[in-house]
């Protein structure tokens, strides 16, 4: 095909997309793991307080639910192997029997745009993006440092960014992937963030619901994020049945939680040890 070669360019997926709206400004692709979409939406964050655009469409997609990336994955043994007869407890984030994530799929988008361009076109404005921090663990292809001070400093460069104290924190929706050392980690980067007001922060992992979106799991934390802060709802982790004693903060076990938010943070590990962190504030 003449289109052998643009078909296998990352960049031309964008490409379509603002071929089909006529969109003329800049056209992205950002493909960094699971960190992606939020490194997308952090990217279209820095560019318009910079001055350099007033919106952009920022989201995530993931279609990954093959039999050849299937296998890649239980090779690296991180799929669950011992819930195929009851496959929606499979995914258990911060539980001792955790075994691994449920691959999944999907696509989220949202409009990010300064401020006064979003009044002058009367949009409902669900939430405010106002802190972005990214670090490498510089580490391992696919294992996070077990330490998890690279993705505490995310989370520290993203509170410095949204000029945030600690404890104006009120929810977490954390990347809980279900993996034997992900959720470990990353329990210990928030506390090592957060201190003592972590055990008072509430979190839930929404891939306990829906699996691993890949690619999409900024996209994914941050919509739920924006629409907790917006609603006043935050969603539960299911299936903890069994806690990990050292996963031991609150998050959200079973039943989601009505509480009156302000900020929310959207946190993401990926392979390639890399960490990203999304800070968002109800629109008032």
């Amino acid at each position: 095909s003449p289109y052998a070669i643009s078909n296998s360019l990352v960049g031309m997926l964008s490409s379509e997309i603002s071929m089909y709206f006529g969109f003329q400004g800049r056209s992205h692709v950002i493909s960094n793991g699971c960190t992606s979409s939020s490194d997308a939406l952090g990217y279209a964050f820095n560019t318009i307080r910079f001055g350099q655009e007033d919106w952009f469409v920022s989201g995530g997609v993931e279609s990954c639910v093959t039999p050849a990336m299937m296998q890649g994955f239980e090779r690296m043994k991180v799929n669950p192997m011992n819930y195929n007869d009851s496959p929606t407890r499979g995914s258990r984030p911060f539980n001792r029997d955790r075994e691994g994530f449920v691959l999944a799929e999907g696509a989220w988008t949202v409009i990010l745009e300064e401020l006064e361009h979003a009044k002058a076109r009367d949009a409902e404005i669900i939430a405010e993006v106002i802190g972005y921090g990214t670090t490498c663990d510089a580490y391992h292809r696919v294992a996070i440092m077990p330490d998890g001070k690279q993705s505490s400093r995310a989370l520290d460069l993203a509170l410095k960014d949204a000029r945030l104290n600690k404890d104006e924190v009120d929810y977490i929706n954390f990347h809980g992937t279900s993996t034997l050392l992900n959720d470990k980690v990353e329990t210990m980067a928030v506390k090592r963030t957060f201190n003592s007001h972590a055990m008072n922060i509430p979190a839930s992992s929404t891939k306990s619901m829906v699996g691993h979106p890949q690619g999409a799991s900024g996209a994914l934390g941050v919509t739920v994020s924006a629409l907790s802060l917006k609603n006043g709802y935050m969603t539960p982790t299911i299936n903890m049945e069994n806690p990990d004693p050292e996963c031991d903060m609150d998050y959200i076990s079973n039943e989601g939680r009505e509480s009156k938010l302000n900020i929310a943070v959207s946190n993401c590990i990926s392979f390639g040890s890399k960490n990203s962190a999304i800070i968002l504030k109800k629109f008032a």
